[in-house]
């Protein structure tokens, strides 16, 4: 019969320490070469338009139906990050679990304006959110604004996919003591030059057709987890929470409730964190494009009701944080993970699995990453090549011509993304994803509100971008990270995501403090420029495109459907 596992029985995880698990190894690499296949073999799957058009190539022909897009926003918001982040910032308290709300609350509150945004997308050929900015305004500045921040800020997440596989290499034991960087960065080389080759050849079909077998894995790893690992653990469900939430037999502070050692109460910040994360998550232009790629309304709203079932999952996905801890895996510079607790995950699973299904959970995490980074980077390079190239450089530049430019910049943002992970330490990383959020965040007024309202002035709403995103840099800037005696300094920059909020004694999320800013600046300069009678721009759309759906009538071809062009 199989000892239960405590945080003295429990063995010492690999990290690199132990060499290669070849098990392990060899199964990751079989999913891999499985996943690649796919990618490249997805260009056929389902084509029926040029696949040189960047509808084509950036939307997968704005065809997918139900399942598709199902897996694929899947696939697409739950990251290897997620898999590994969310346990870890569980091992710091309940402070970590916001990630659980946040996407509990994005469910309805996309519901209500991700339908107008498909319908108006697909009306007038939008392929990007900083398109339906530039439409709407009828400004070519703000969709440059809104086209800036999204590259910027995806830029980082895509780097951070990188971070879940190298959490699964170390504990494998890739890149162990003796090794040299370049045979630890290696796999990391093969893996992004894989996923640029499929996805310059495939486009969104790549990462659409993986997400299947990404999201397969990642269900059958969450639920053996959750029915095998506390057999496992002395005390079951109860001595999971029990040893994770003591120390010496004493509850540590912030594990059971929101308030910290010192009485200091996290609940406003917890809140706001939540609710701006969950304001934030949609504007992602990699999120946005999985929407746009549906083929009808009406599969986009069937879709967010029932992606609402990732929640529960994610409860489950945060859970193994407390199961890591409560088998002595911590993130202290004494614990066994060397101080880095983004590895906490996968050291459980290398301690309590036997290594053929341990092996099958470091996949789940690998596909994890490509998926999404996939996504992204299309994403990214969609916005470079319509709001960029096309409205600044090249206007007349042809539908072949706009595809061939959005797959090589893809192929610089994956190589770029590599880069800048590589030369940051992992919580560097993770601190220039959580500043994204802060900016992406102050897109929210032009893209959301503009698909109900034209009150802002075009104007004013790039000023009240720029300054909600120069305000929230400043401040995140200036957060330091200090050690659990609240002294000692570990960071003196992008140390934390949570600032006071000027004038008061609150403390809250720097994103939703600076999208506060970002909209008294709007407001204001609206009824300044208005007083002024300043020219605003053209709004190219109807209050009939936002509902349009497929079967319409007046509804453009595809192919034909190409957006006016904007005033500067």
């Amino acid at each position: 019969m199989t000892r239960p596992l405590s945080a003295s029985s429990v063995p010492t995880p690999n990290v690199g320490s132990h060499g290669v698990n070849k098990t392990e190894l060899f199964v990751v690499v079989f999913f891999f070469l499985l996943v690649s296949v796919l990618g490249f073999l997805a260009a056929r799957w389902r084509r029926a338009r040029d696949a040189n058009h960047l509808e084509e190539w950036g939307l997968g022909g704005r065809s997918f139906g139900g399942w598709v897009t199902w897996f694929l926003l899947g696939g697409d918001l739950y990251t290897a990050y997620t898999f590994v982040a969310v346990p870890a910032a569980l091992t710091a308290g309940a402070f970590g679990f916001f990630a659980v709300p946040y996407t509990i609350i994005v469910w309805p509150l996309v519901f209500l304006f991700l339908p107008r945004l498909w319908s108006v997308s697909r009306k007038h050929g939008y392929v990007t959110p900083a398109d339906f900015a530039r439409g709407r305004y009828g400004s070519k500045s703000l969709g440059l604004g809104v086209a800036i921040v999204g590259v910027v800020a995806t830029m980082p997440y895509i780097a951070l996919q990188l971070v879940g596989i190298q959490a699964c290499l170390d504990v494998i034991g890739i890149g162990g003591k003796g090794s040299s960087t370049f045979a630890k960065d290696l796999p990391l080389f093969i893996a992004f030059a894989v996923l640029a080759a499929f996805t310059y050849t495939s486009g969104l079909r790549a990462p659409a057709v993986i997400a299947f077998v990404k999201d397969f894995l990642i269900y059958l790893v969450i639920i053996v987890a959750v029915i095998y690992i506390p057999t496992r653990v002395v005390g079951g469900w109860h001595g999971i929470f029990h040893l994770a939430s003591t120390t010496k037999g004493k509850t540590k502070p912030g594990f059971l409730s929101l308030n910290e050692a010192n009485g200091k109460a996290n609940a406003f910040p917890y809140a706001t964190l939540a609710l701006g994360s969950a304001m934030a998550l949609f504007m992602y232009p990699h999120a946005q494009i999985g929407v746009l790629s549906t083929k009808n309304r009406n599969t986009v709203r069937k879709n967010l009701a029932g992606l609402s079932m990732y929640s529960l999952v994610l409860g489950f996905i945060a859970l193994l944080g407390y199961m890591a801890l409560a088998v002595g895996f911590n993130g202290t510079p004494t614990g066994h993970l060397g101080g880095n607790a983004q590895r906490a995950v996968p050291a459980l699973f290398d301690a309590v699995f036997p290594s053929w299904f341990a092996g099958v959970a470091f996949a789940a995490v690998a596909i994890g990453a490509l998926v999404p980074a996939a996504i992204m980077s299309i994403a990214a390079a969609n916005l470079f090549t319509r709001n960029i190239f096309v409205d600044f450089i090249k206007p007349d530049a042809t539908p072949k011509q706009q595809a061939q430019v959005s797959k090589t910049v893809s192929l610089l943002v994956k190589f770029g993304a590599l880069i800048f992970v590589l030369g940051l330490d992992a919580t560097s990383a993770i601190n220039f994803q959580l500043l994204g959020g802060v900016l992406i965040l102050q897109t929210f007024p032009a893209i959301v509100i503009g698909l109900f309202n034209r009150w802002f002035h075009r104007w004013a709403l790039v000023a009240g971008l720029w300054s909600g995103v120069i305000y929230g840099i400043v401040v995140a800037w200036q957060q330091k990270k200090f050690a659990a005696d609240g002294k000692t300094v570990l960071q003196q920059h992008f140390g934390n995501q949570i600032a006071k909020v000027p004038g008061t004694h609150l403390y809250s999320y720097i994103a939703i403090t600076a999208l506060v800013l970002n909209l008294l600046v709007a407001v204001v300069l609206t009824l300044v420029f208005r007083a002024l009678k300043v020219a605003d721009g053209v709004d190219e759309t109807q209050a009939a495109d936002y509902t349009a759906d497929e079967g319409d009538a007046d509804l453009p071809d595809l192919i034909e459907a190409e957006p006016a062009l904007a005033e500067i």
